[in-house]
């Protein structure tokens, strides 16, 4: 058994998602969004390198020694994996690990709306996932491909760094790739896809030009393309995809973002104001005729009107969400007003000591 996994034993046994180890300071376990000490001990850089190395083998170690990064999967046993993130910091080595549920929990169990089912049904187009890091996106999105998988007889290809979810054939067939292992970059993988039979390409992160212009392309062609940014709402991801762009092309990327972008699931996790964990809440952009409008011309500030008036075909706007789940005492003021893009709209319902924030 090597050495870390009594780290990760901890881990898992405390209902926890991530584990933080920095030479010179206690290992560290997030539970519910707090980070906590699971020793008092820090950890040397013996220690440190002994379970970082052991895990990560030694083609990999030798490129974390000459580079200060690494990303991998690490695999405990068959109801544990990690996605592992070795850096190098002012201390010396440091590394945080991701437990990623081994069982993909379905669309339902998540309490994800009902409507992002229906971009599984699409046989073409663009949908984005977003939210800042840790909000879950993987895991809706692991949904979502399983939602195809079991209804759907589709090639789905995943670039992924690393392969989180690990998914099974049912009605579909599913090709998962990991860069740097499969394919050397975002674009390379997506490039190669386009001549795999692919039905539904998933980009793991769409953080460049280059990934971003092919992903367009590709949806333009007749792919379904699922991707993720790190935004917060629809309105900001829209901007983050034309904003990538020279100026000069915007217009243009404005017009191909337009036609080909079907939907934006934003999601934020908020702490329940039980104390028992955290719940997804997304803002759900369904792009129709007036959303298209909008992206062409670039007047995106009104984005808001389209969300607030599409209830009907299943949109959702995420002030609105967070302030039913408000009304319904599931999140406490506090958190609603944190998460919030409208402040205003939430600090009344804030005690007289937090009026300040």
């Amino acid at each position: 058994m090597p050495y870390i996994d009594q780290f990760f034993e901890v881990l898992v046994t405390a209902g926890a998602s991530d584990l933080h180890l920095g030479e010179g300071e206690p290992p560290k376990i997030r539970r519910h969004g707090e980070i906590i000490p699971i020793r008092n001990e820090a950890l040397t850089r013996e220690e440190m390198a002994f379970m970082l190395s052991e895990i990560a083998g030694e083609t990999r170690w030798t490129k974390y020694e000459e580079t200060g990064d690494l990303d991998f999967a690490y695999e405990m046993d068959e109801n544990s994996r990690f996605r592992c993130n070795y850096l190098k910091q002012t201390h010396g080595y440091g590394a945080v690990f991701r437990l990623i549920p081994t069982k993909i929990m379905t669309l339902d169990q998540l309490g994800i709306p009902a409507i992002v089912k229906e971009f599984g049904h699409l046989r073409g187009g663009l949908v984005l996932v977003t939210g800042p890091t840790g909000s879950g996106k993987s895991t809706t999105l692991a949904a979502l491909i399983d939602y195809i998988n079991t209804n759907f007889h589709r090639h789905i290809v995943t670039i992924e760094e690393p392969i989180e979810f690990v998914h099974s054939n049912k009605r579909s067939i599913i090709t998962q790739r990991e860069v740097p292992e499969h394919a050397s970059s975002f674009p390379t993988g997506l490039k190669a896809a386009l001549r795999e039979d692919a039905d539904i390409v998933l980009v793991g992160e769409m953080r460049d030009l280059e990934t971003i212009q092919l992903a367009l392309t590709a949806s333009e062609t007749g792919l379904l393309v699922f991707g993720t940014l790190h935004t917060n709402n629809a309105r900001k991801t829209v901007d983050r995809m034309i904003d990538v762009f020279p100026s000069d092309q915007q217009a243009q990327v404005r017009t191909m973002l337009a036609n080909s972008l079907r939907g934006v699931v934003a999601q934020l996790l908020l702490k329940k104001a039980d104390g028992t964990g955290r719940l997804a809440v997304n803002e759900i952009l369904v792009v129709n005729s007036a959303a298209s409008a909008i992206i062409r011309e670039g007047a995106t500030q009104k984005l808001q009107d389209v969300l607030v008036s599409g209830k009907s075909q299943g949109m959702q706007f995420m002030d609105d969400t967070i302030w039913s789940f408000l009304q319904q005492g599931t999140v406490s003021p506090h958190e609603a007003y944190m998460k919030a893009i409208d402040k205003n709209r939430f600090r009344a319902f804030l005690p007289p000591e937090d009026q300040g924030l």
